[in-house]
């Protein structure tokens, strides 16, 4: 399974500017008086390095959605273990140092084809997220 959510090196001249609050006319502003550094696609389109809307953002940078889903919490890992019992499942996830346990339909583990060794992605969207310091 992809990892999703990676972040792309460069955007175009409106999502820089949507994630830096500002107005796309304000960036082109900017990329003429040489506060902004930009470069051009095959379509002419200006494009800003994600290094550069961090440097101009001043504060660390939001990771983003895909066009698909508004999950933002993903954890790319390894499946370590998959239970089936009736018509659930549990599978859990090795995700770097930390492990996801999710519980899930057997339909989806089927239709999903997850096995232990495979690649996959936890997302994960919850109303309630518990954060001990330590």
């Amino acid at each position: 399974m992809q990892c999703l959510g990676t972040m792309p090196e460069r955007v175009t001249l409106g999502e820089a500017a949507k994630m830096l609050d500002v107005s796309a006319d304000t960036l082109r502003r900017w990329d003429r008086d040489g506060k902004i550094t930009t470069t051009r696609d095959s379509r002419n389109r200006r494009l800003v390095s994600i290094s550069e809307v961090r440097r101009l953002g001043g504060r660390p940078e939001r990771h983003r959605t895909d066009d698909q889903l508004s999950a933002r919490n993903r954890f790319p890992g390894v499946v370590r273990s998959v239970e089936v019992d009736g018509v659930m499942g549990i599978v859990e996830l090795e995700c770097g140092p930390h492990l996801v346990t999710a519980a899930i339909t057997r339909d989806a583990i089927e239709q999903l084809g997850l096995e232990p060794g495979m690649e996959a992605t936890a997302m994960v969207k919850a109303t309630s997220v518990m954060v001990i310091g330590e």
